[in-house]
């Protein structure tokens, strides 16, 4: 998910990223307490240079990043493509994780908008393996719960390519916390992966704390609200016609004037602290617990090494709760997604 920021690098970026885990036991992974989401280094939020993409991707590796998150939906493939090639030679150095399950648009024979069948499970990881040019991933998502399918059974599938070595670790993304609890069950969850940051808060309600129980890690994806959280986006209007954000209700008209407003609040503790917004909303988000590792993604070097910096920026418990009362929670106008059946599952 694109998280950009503005150009100007306030904090210069840690050469070691500090480590958190995710999961525990057998199914845990170390990885840097800030990871890279690969969406947007395609073509999600508008044109990508490849060009500009591969360095993004070679310099997180220099700054210490190790987790480096994509999925087989992401460029119907070329996502994969794009970061087996750049990253392939540094295999070793990198916690790789994809996702399945979530079939292309008009691109699945039976009409599916989303697929946790057995047998689907099977050949997608074989198809991101090709792509990826690896042998195994260290963490295999199910990218949504699939209604028709119980997640035991999804689940089941996928502690049998732990078994075969092709997986290292399981996860799930935004699932509800009863659907942890079931999935955990059959086969150690390492990490969920949900939406999570100042704009939306409903991980807290019931998922986080599940996660805290059973010892599963948890991964925020869009940590700056796909933009809005770094306080430079002050109109949808200069977006790319193919944006994913023009189909999002929170970006739409007096929706994103509103949420914008709701911005400025922690723009202004962001400057009284001589750091960027997005740092900011970054910090407080590993301030949440050892156990959570956002990925916000970019296509734009100067924003990837502030995107990083953030892991050195201290907060105090009067810090944490300042920010996070700028964005009350039920202020925040627009369906967070929209496909919003798709979620919680």
């Amino acid at each position: 998910m694109t998280d950009d920021l503005a150009a100007p690098a306030v904090t210069a970026a840690p050469r070691l990223l500090p480590q958190r885990t995710l999961g525990s036991g057998e199914a845990a992974l170390t990885v840097s307490a800030v990871g890279f989401g690969g969406m947007s280094v395609t073509d999600a939020y508008g044109p990508a240079d490849v060009g500009e993409a591969e360095a993004v991707l070679r310099r997180a590796l220099e700054l210490g990043v190790t987790l480096i998150d994509t999925a087989d939906v992401y460029g119907h493939g070329r996502n994969e493509e794009l970061i087996g090639r750049v990253l392939g030679a540094h295999r070793d150095e990198i916690v790789l994780a994809s996702k399945f399950g979530l079939p292309p648009a008009g691109g699945h024979p039976d009409g599916r908008r989303v697929d946790g069948r057995p047998e689907y499970v099977r050949a997608a990881v074989d198809a991101s393996l090709r792509r990826l040019g690896t042998d195994r991933l260290d963490l295999y998502y199910l990218h949504r719960i699939d209604p028709q399918v119980p997640v035991e059974e999804t689940v089941g599938a996928l502690a049998e390519l732990v078994e075969a070595g092709k997986v290292r670790g399981i996860g799930l993304s935004e699932p509800s916390a009863a659907t942890v609890r079931r999935a955990h069950a059959v086969h150690p969850v390492t990490a969920v992966q949900s939406e999570y940051s100042l704009w939306t808060r409903d991980p807290e309600d019931e998922v986080l704390p599940t996660l805290l129980e059973l010892g599963v890690g948890f991964v925020p994806f869009s940590p700056l609200g796909r933009g809005i959280l770094t306080g430079t986006v002050d109109t949808p209007e200069g977006f790319a016609a193919d944006d994913v954000r023009r189909a999002h209700a929170r970006y739409a008209g007096e929706a994103f004037e509103h949420n914008r407003g709701l911005v400025r609040s922690l723009e202004q503790l962001a400057a009284e602290r001589g750091v960027t917004t997005a740092q900011l909303a970054l910090a407080w988000l590993l301030a949440q617990g050892e156990d959570i590792v956002p990925i916000p993604g970019t296509k734009r070097l100067a924003y990837l090494e502030q995107n990083v910096a953030a892991a050195s920026v201290e907060l105090t418990a009067d810090d944490v709760a300042a920010i996070g009362a700028t964005i009350p929670r039920e202020d925040v106008q627009g369906v967070r997604h929209p496909q919003a059946d798709l979620l919680a599952g």
